[in-house]
């Protein structure tokens, strides 16, 4: 899993007054928690663009006045009207504690059912999974070549070494829709 860099400064002023003053400012307020104390601190809105707006998942290695805290990001709060970020809660991790981390499914292959017609859906395009932070992949590859039309594939029918998947086993992941093209043409050929 990809490391992201980010520097911050300590809050020593919390509440609503001091953090509204910190977002006229385009700064972000922030929390560290998960070992130990909390640690308040913010960040400047610029600084979170690439972490933020991207499909990739990172580890979040952030350094505030001089000490440096691996972390992962929690929750994201928004605005909801204008999209601005909030707040965001970082987890500290450690290198023998598993963690839960959503990670983006890729799918591979040509579906059987999609040369007969179907037309393939990607259900899920992250997956929570659970793993110690050097066994994190970038993302989940899902071969979904074996994929029949009408036919759906699952998390209990997925399996990967280092980690696991904790989404219920029945969640769909993908599946080969039925087209009405597929269908006349399936209708047609019963007729002959």
């Amino acid at each position: 899993m990809e490391i992201f860099e980010l520097t911050g400064s300590v809050r020593t002023d919390l509440g609503k007054k001091a953090n509204k003053a910190l977002r006229a400012n385009a700064e972000v307020p922030c929390v560290i928690y998960g070992a130990g104390e909390n640690v308040n601190f913010y960040v400047t809105e610029k600084s979170l663009q690439k972490l933020l707006y991207t499909p990739k998942v990172y580890l979040v290695n952030i350094t505030i006045d001089g000490k440096s805290y691996k972390t992962a990001m929690r929750e994201i709060q928004f605005h909801p009207v204008t999209d601005k970020v909030l707040h965001i809660d970082f987890y500290q991790v450690t290198e023998d504690k598993p963690v839960i981390m959503e990670v983006p499914v890729k799918l591979v292959g040509f579906a059987a059912g999609v040369k007969l017609g179907g037309k393939l859906i990607q259900v899920m395009r992250k997956l929570k999974v659970r793993a110690i932070p050097a066994n994190l992949p970038d993302e989940l590859v899902v071969d979904v070549t074996p994929l029949e039309l009408g036919k759906s594939m699952k998390v209990k029918e997925l399996s990967f070494e280092n980690f696991e998947i904790v989404n219920s086993p029945e969640v769909v992941v993908a599946n080969v829709k039925i087209t009405r093209d597929a269908r006349a043409a399936a209708a047609a050929a019963a007729k002959k």
